[in-house]
């Protein structure tokens, strides 16, 4: 099907996209999964080629684009298989909190290094005791004079043994639950601050991933982002996009599964001919293509949404549950029309499956996702 949201200049852009994680990711990934993170080097490579932070506006070093171009980036970086470089963390998941509810002085300090990757940032909600439901976390920002002292523990930290900057996730108001949360920067060289081993995954290995660690780290009061204890509301005004962007990836993901199996079973013979000379081998990618065609058209309609406005928290859970659900599904069944060798590491397939089963835990578990669905089919009952 013709994708017709996107302009002469988006396809421009598309082109270089694809040559950067060809060229400059795609060599070098499996060096990166072996050392556990992708090198500074890299972040650099992307600023500079203006692949970072496309919807900062220009007075803060941005290029001010369109969402499109950070769509059409992300899907480019997981069309070639690579997990390690978290680049849509930092570009459309933490810059916007930034952009959203920094104040002037925040902006011009860390955006424009954001851009360029001279500045990593990461953002940290999740706590042993606390995934999804994030009123249960545990770690506090007491205010002390013209500061906070924070102490607490996050864990699974997306960026974390790299990050300059991280957005954490607080209780302020430890009484008030919820209500009570706030969204303090704090500066990786704090004194206090301390980053745990580079945690071993089953997937996503090239992307470096931590617990942290928060021990009567003093920042001060400027240092809040948006409004004190409403930092919830600030987190849950900003996940439609975050769960779009893990949809589009998965969009992207699923189609390179088709087309490695398709390229895997034409090469590959068993009993004297290619295994896509089988009916099975034919209908069940047949299968594979009918799904991936539906939710690209989907995924493409929700960007549509998201230009104007008008992505809703429901459309977006749905976006991200169907993707992510269809995308594991698929990858399992290229895994078995690979064979054996589907379940080998240098094969990409392999890689694919053993990186994107974590789709349907990060960004909301797909049981959060079926509870926001549901309370609104329900909600005028």
């Amino acid at each position: 099907m013709e994708r017709t949201l996107f302009t002469e200049e988006h396809r421009i852009y598309r082109e270089a996209s694809r040559r950067f994680a060809e060229e400059r990711v795609a060599p070098f990934h499996g060096e990166w999964e072996k050392q556990g993170y992708v090198p500074r080097s890299l972040w650099r490579e992307a600023g500079e080629a203006g692949f970072l932070c496309a919807s900062v506006p220009e007075e803060y070093g941005g290029p001010g684009a369109d969402f499109l171009y950070s769509s059409i980036f992300c899907e480019e970086i997981g069309r070639v298989g690579a997990s390690g470089p978290s680049f849509h963390l930092h570009s459309e998941i933490v810059a916007p909190y930034i952009i959203n509810y920094g104040s002037e002085e925040q902006k011009k300090k860390w955006l424009p290094k954001m851009v360029t990757g001279e500045v990593i940032v990461a953002v940290a909600m999740t706590e042993p005791s606390a995934g999804s439901d994030l009123q249960g976390i545990k770690t506090t920002a007491i205010a002390d004079g013209d500061d906070y002292v924070i102490n607490g523990q996050k864990v699974f930290i997306s960026n974390g043994q790299l990050a300059d900057l991280v957005v954490v996730a607080c209780k302020t108001d430890p009484k008030a639950g919820g209500k009570g949360i706030s969204l303090i920067l704090v500066e990786g060289d704090r004194e206090g601050f301390e980053r745990g081993r580079n945690l071993e995954k089953v997937g996503y290995k090239a992307q470096d991933t931590s617990e942290l660690f928060f021990s009567d780290v003093r920042v001060p009061k400027a240092n809040i982002l948006g409004e004190e204890n409403r930092g919830l509301y600030h987190l849950m005004e900003q996940l439609a996009q975050e769960r779009l962007i893990i949809a589009v990836r998965s969009a992207a993901i699923v189609e390179a599964a088709l087309e490695w199996t398709v390229d895997y079973t034409s090469e590959r013979k068993a009993f004297g001919r290619a295994i896509s000379d089988f009916q099975n081998t034919r209908f069940k990618l047949a299968e594979v293509k009918a799904k991936a065609v539906m939710l690209r058209a989907f995924v493409d309609r929700c960007l549509e949404d998201h230009m104007v406005g008008k992505l809703d928290a429901t459309t977006a859970a749905i976006a991200k549950l169907q993707s992510t659900e269809i995308l594991c599904e698929i990858l399992d069944e290229c895994v078995q029309l690979h064979g054996g060798y589907g379940y080998m590491w240098e094969y990409p397939i392999a890689r694919a499956w053993a990186d994107n089963r974590m789709t349907r835990i990060a960004g909301g578990t797909s049981e959060i996702m079926k509870q926001i669905i549901s309370k609104e089919l329900f909600a005028k009952r």
